[in-house]
């Protein structure tokens, strides 16, 4: 009985490279003088928009339901945040605009190991992804414009078809580090981009 709770409490395989190898390779790569100056990935929010179609019910349960398959989590709904005439949108209107998750610590390292490893190399016409996406703060946001490239939606699931984007929210990051960091894990960065 002990033997298969230690087995179940194995950290993700990500989780482990990072720390006992990852960190001290960017902390020489990067010319870092202390180990908690080096990047960290701290969550990854997934999140899908409903726009025109958020009075569609089957859309916008497909979506919440797609979203939570791929995570392994409930999402939550968001309402709009500000009145907008022509999309005939109104301040915390009844109707979701939009689905989202955050993940943390193993559930987020399983994530972004099952995104590079599984989900990516599935896009179609895939050429890798733009190093060009990251932000001032070095958090890197990736979008991709169906959820089929995910093994755990099935054939019923894929009829209503829908993007998602992702936000991979990174501790200590600039755009250098953030992208070795990235680089590290696996991700497929375009080679032309720079």
């Amino acid at each position: 009985m002990a033997e298969k709770k230690a087995a179940a409490k194995t950290a993700p395989r990500l989780k482990e490279l990072y720390n006992k190898e990852l960190k001290a390779k960017l902390m020489k790569d990067l010319g870092l003088k202390n180990i908690n100056q080096v990047p960290e990935l701290k969550k990854v929010i997934v999140s899908c928009g409903v726009g025109k179609k958020r009075e569609d019910k089957k859309f916008t349960e497909t979506v919440e339901l797609t979203l939570s398959k791929i995570t392994g989590q409930a999402t939550t709904s968001r309402l709009a945040k500000k009145s907008i005439a022509t999309f005939k949108i109104r301040k915390g209107m009844g109707a979701p605009v939009g689905y989202l998750t955050t993940l943390r610590n193993d559930k987020m390292y399983e994530f972004v190991d099952r995104l590079i490893n599984i989900a990516l190399p599935h896009v179609r016409d895939f050429h890798g992804v733009s190093k060009t996406a990251f932000d001032q703060q070095g958090n890197y946001n990736l979008g991709l414009k169906e959820q089929t490239v995910f093994p755990e939606i099935t054939f019923e699931d894929a009829a209503v078809l829908h993007g998602l984007e992702m936000t991979f929210v990174i501790k200590n990051g600039s755009k250098e580090g953030s992208t070795k960091l990235l680089e590290y894990f696996g991700m497929p960065f375009e080679k032309g981009d720079k």
